[in-house]
């Protein structure tokens, strides 16, 4: 197995991220595209989704919370996170194309946080899959916002448990 690091670079308002996944494309897209599996892996280490509501398909949302159940993280320890992911463009096992904002329990759109338009690109290379995700948002301040908040390192962290969760996946 090859060691898949996390690559990032921003282009104006757009933050590039790369990442290689030692799985076949069709597996990695379901683990994105079918409730059951991103409630297992989405969020960042220490963290449990559950799903609020699931569309997949276009127009559809997917409402979510992460909560932390990892009490070796301090103040973040029991604290939840609400998002919402409106599909806007699905082609299996290609692209997701959606916008993702901060939300809350009933699902409304969060004051003050940046919306994302995010598409999702997977690139089957023989056994492994590099996914490039590009996310635009609506300025170079909103853009460097979400990088202060980490989000670089919350989607590396992310996705180690999507690599995990595809291991045990891919030998049932």
């Amino acid at each position: 197995m090859s060691e898949n690091k996390l690559t990032y670079k921003t282009e104006g308002r757009t933050l590039v991220m790369e990442r290689m996944f030692d799985a076949p494309r069709e597996l990695v897209f379901k683990a994105f595209s079918e409730s059951d599996h991103l409630e297992q892996w989405w969020g960042p280490e220490g963290w449990e989704t559950e799903s609020r509501k699931f569309e997949f398909v276009p127009g559809g949302v997917w409402h979510y919370c992460m909560r932390c159940t990892d009490e070796n993280q301090g103040d973040f320890y029991g604290m939840e996170s609400w998002g919402k992911t409106i599909y806007s463009e699905i082609n299996p096992p290609e692209t997701i194309v959606y916008t993702d904002v901060f939300s809350d329990e009933e699902g409304n759109s969060a004051d003050g946080m940046p919306a994302t338009q995010v598409t999702m690109n997977f690139v089957e290379q023989e056994e492994v899959t590099k996914l490039i995700v590009h996310s635009q948002f609506e300025s170079v301040e909103a853009l460097q916002k979400v990088v202060d908040m980490g989000v670089v390192e919350g989607t590396d962290s992310q996705y180690r448990c999507l690599d995990d969760h595809l291991k045990q996946i891919q030998h049932v």
